[in-house]
C-alpha cells in the first residue's frame, strides 16, 4: 500500500503536506487510498473485457491429484519467476481434455489482477482476425506489443503460408517485449504438420528463448461430471 507522500505523487497533486495537519493527512491519505483502489479495479476491468478470457478460472481451482503425471511443480515454478517483468515463454503440450486451456487461462487472469495488459485467443481466432483486418500489419504490432500474449489451440487449425508467416512475426518480434504462452497438442517434432518445417522450426527457435516447455498427461477432465477444459 502507498503512504500518504506516494499517493500525492501518483495523482500529481503538487501540495505542501507540511501545512496539513495530522487530522487532515489521515482524512488525505484515507481517501486517496480508496480512489487509488478505486481507479485500479476499474483498469483490471477493462484489462478483463479487453482480454478475450470468456470464463475466469484460477489455479487454485485445478484438480492438480486427477492427472498426477500433470507437473504442478514446473507450472507454480514458471510462476514464482520474474515472468511478467522478463519477457518468457510457456509451452504447454497435451491432448485435448487435460487441462492446458484451465492453467493458461488462469496464468492469464492472474497477469490481468496485476494490471498487465493481457490478450487470450485461439490460433483460428488469430488467423480470422488476420484475414479481417483493415491492417495486417497494425494488428500484428499490437499483437506484438501486449505484455501477456495466449495462444490457445495451436495445432487444431492449418494456417495458411501467409498466416503462419505472421505468427512467425508476432512471436518473433515478442521475444524482447513480453510473454508469450501456447497451448499444442503436438510435441516440437509434429508442428511440421501444422506449419512448413522452416517456418516451423523458426517459431519453435524464438520459443525456446527463455521458453518453458511443459507436457500434461492423463485423462480427459471432460470424461467426468464439471470436468474442466482442455
Amino acid at each position: 500500500m502507498m503512504n500518504l507522500y506516494e499517493l500525492m505523487k501518483h495523482f500529481r497533486l503538487l501540495s505542501d503536506l507540511e501545512s496539513y495537519s495530522q487530522e487532515e493527512r489521515e482524512f488525505l491519505e484515507k481517501f486517496l487510498s480508496q480512489e487509488h483502489a478505486l481507479k485500479e479495479q476499474k483498469k483490471r476491468e477493462h484489462l478483463l473485457r479487453m482480454s478475450g478470457i470468456k470464463r475466469v478460472k484460477l489455479l487454485a481451482d485445478f484438480d492438480w491429484t486427477f492427472n498426477p503425471k500433470v507437473s504442478r511443480e514446473k507450472i507454480m515454478e514458471f510462476m514464482q519467476t520474474d515472468w511478467l517483468k522478463k519477457p518468457c515463454n510457456l509451452v504447454l503440450i497435451g491432448p485435448s481434455g487435460v487441462g492446458k486451456t484451465h492453467v493458461a487461462s488462469a496464468i492469464c487472469y492472474d497477469a490481468v489482477t496485476k494490471g498487465k495488459q493481457t490478450v487470450f485467443l485461439t490460433l483460428f481466432d488469430l488467423t480470422a482476425k488476420l484475414t479481417k483486418a483493415r491492417s495486417v500489419y497494425s494488428l500484428i504490432d499490437y499483437y506484438a506489443k501486449v505484455s501477456v500474449l495466449c495462444l490457445d489451440e495451436v495445432g487444431y487449425v492449418l494456417p495458411s503460408r501467409e498466416h503462419a508467416d505472421y505468427l512467425f512475426q508476432i512471436i518473433s518480434k515478442r521475444v524482447e517485449i513480453g510473454t508469450t504462452i501456447v497451448t499444442t497438442n503436438l510435441i516440437p517434432s509434429q508442428w511440421g504438420k501444422v506449419f512448413d518445417s522452416v517456418t516451423a522450426s523458426a517459431i519453435l527457435d524464438r520459443l525456446s528463448m527463455n521458453g518453458t516447455f511443459v507436457t500434461f498427461e492423463g485423462r480427459s477432465y471432460r470424461n467426468r461430471k464439471g470436468g474442466q477444459s482442455s
